[in-house]
This record gives C-alpha cells, structure tokens and sequence, in this order.
C-alpha cells in the first residue's frame, strides 16, 4: 500500500518547507509518496520545491488549484490519494485518522470535516473563518440536496480516496470550483463519502488566503452544471 499526497502550490514560499517537513514526519504503516505542484508561483517557491526531497512539477504559468492537482493524478502511483494544501490550515498528523476507515474497509472515500462538533477548530481570524464558515454551509446544503448527501464540510481541502474512484474519470476544473466537480463526480459514481473530524487553523488574506466570495459563486454554478452534465 502506498498513500500518494498531492500537494498544489502557488506563492508558498512562506509555508511549503514546513508543511513538507510535517508531511515527511507523519507515521504511517505504508509508504507515502509526496508530489509538490507549483502553479506558476512567482515568489521563489519553485526554486525552493526543487531543494525540498519530493517529487515536483512546475507549471509554466498559473491557471488554479484544480489544474495543480489533477496535474498531480497524472504523475501519483500509490494505491491512496490524499490531496493536501500548503498553506498549514490543515495538519498533516490528521492522516492516520483519515486514512483508517478506507484502510478497515469501511468506504473507498474520506472527507476530513472542519464543522464536525467532535473536535475544535483553531479560528486565528474569527471573522474570515465565520465567513467561509457560512459560504461552505450554503455549498455543503446545495451539495446534499442535489446528490442526496449527507456531508457537513463539502469545501474541505482534506479528500482522500483509493485511485478506483478517480479511475477513468475527465476532470476539467482550473480553480477552486475543483471541490464540487471532484464531490459531485465521486457522488455520481455511487461512491459513499465518510467524514472524519480534523482541526482547522484558519488564516487571513493578508497571509496568502486565496478563495475569494467569486469562487463560491462559481462553486454554487458547478453544482448544478456537475448534477445535470459531465
């Protein structure tokens, strides 16, 4: 067994070594396999992804998320896919738990839940975090009326999966509307979705925060576009 962690990257310098350090730190009872894709950063991170031990890929220009990462399915081997963001929001020492109902073959999907009441979220910026607390409520309400879901966090970058479930499926998402196309898709495949719960240590744009209230709005128009089309 062998856990493939896709790790996307733009304009990262401040956080990749660390994250990666964390990432490489982590136990765990099979192999990992870490691919670093940079998206047409422009801070220095690619000069210093290419110093950092890991598989990597640099993008020759910017296009979003989703490009970086369904650039990384192209390039994983292992027989796990764990999708992980650079910015240290979401820590690495939650893989144990997230892996271990796939691993006890309990489902082939597992969504790390921020909004889970069993464990606390660490709000550094209350105010952002309540924000995209109520956007990803919305998205995650209209995720479970359309596909008939139970799911409390749909937005979380925390994705796990065994590559079946990704196998043979066209991904065509640049940004961050990537999240609903992958859950939708997975949904529509008939794959169930268990949630774990993870802390979360949310950060502020003026410390590289990304999603914006433009991208909700894209994610509300791919919903639809990903329950009635391909």
């Amino acid at each position: 067994m062998k856990l493939s962690i896709i790790i996307p990257v733009f304009n990262e310098i401040s956080t990749i070594k660390e994250l990666v350090n964390r990432v490489k730190s982590v136990k765990m009872p099979f192999s990992k396999e870490i691919i670093i894709v940079d998206d047409g950063s422009t801070d220095g991170s690619r000069e210093l992804i290419k110093r950092l031990g890991c598989k990597f890929i640099l993008k020759d220009f910017n296009e979003g998320k989703g490009s970086a990462v369904i650039e990384g399915f192209k390039k994983c081997t292992g027989d796990l896919i764990l999708i992980q963001d650079a910015d240290l929001e979401y820590d690495p020492n939650e893989y144990p738990s997230l892996v271990k109902p796939i691993i006890d073959g309990e489902c082939k999907v597992v969504y790390g839940s921020r909004f889970s009441s069993k464990r606390g979220n660490l709000k550094r910026n209350k105010l952002v975090y309540f924000i995209h607390l109520l956007g990803n409520s919305f998205l995650t309400f209209l995720t479970n009326l359309l596909f008939r879901a139970n799911l409390t966090d749909m937005e979380t970058c925390y994705k796990v999966f065994l590559r079946e479930v990704i196998e043979g499926v066209d991904f065509y998402s640049k940004g961050f509307e990537f999240e609903p196309e992958l859950t939708a898709k997975i949904l529509k495949r008939g794959f169930k979705i268990k949630e774990v719960p993870i802390n979360y240590f949310s950060r502020d744009f003026s410390e590289g925060k990304k999603i914006t209230f433009i991208d909700g709005l894209k994610a509300f128009y791919y919903l639809f576009k990903f329950r009635f089309s391909d």
